[in-house]
């Protein structure tokens, strides 16, 4: 069921205290860890508590919480001492985008420069 904990979930394991982490933060509705594959100085991600595949899943059944994310992603930048330079948050919807956990999550990049288009 959408919005609940999925047993096959890496990040709902992360949640649960079962996968260990790297936590940066902590909020009701959210966890921010460092991503264990690094593409920038600053990266980490932003996950919400609850269960949903895709950023716009998130967002259609819990704005608030994709909300929450947005912040957290924001508090992590400025923690972080990259909002200064700029950072980028990155959202990857479906395999075809790079999403390779199905737990919507907030990519927090910054510390280095970051051309665009992206990859």
């Amino acid at each position: 069921m959408a919005g609940e904990p999925q047993a096959d979930c890496l990040f709902c394991k992360i949640v649960a205290g079962e996968v260990p982490a790297t936590v940066v933060r902590e909020t009701p509705t959210t966890v921010a860890f460092r991503d264990i594959n690094p593409q920038a100085p600053t990266h980490v991600l932003v996950i919400p508590r609850v269960h949903y595949p895709d950023a716009a899943s998130l967002a259609a059944a819990e704005p608030a919480v994709a909300a929450d994310v947005l912040r957290e992603a924001a508090q992590v930048a400025a923690e972080d001492k990259v909002d200064a330079g700029g950072y980028r948050v990155v959202f990857n919807t479906g395999a075809g985008a790079g999403q390779t956990v199905f737990h919507a999550h907030a990519h927090v990049l910054g510390g280095r420069g970051l051309q665009w288009p992206p990859g």
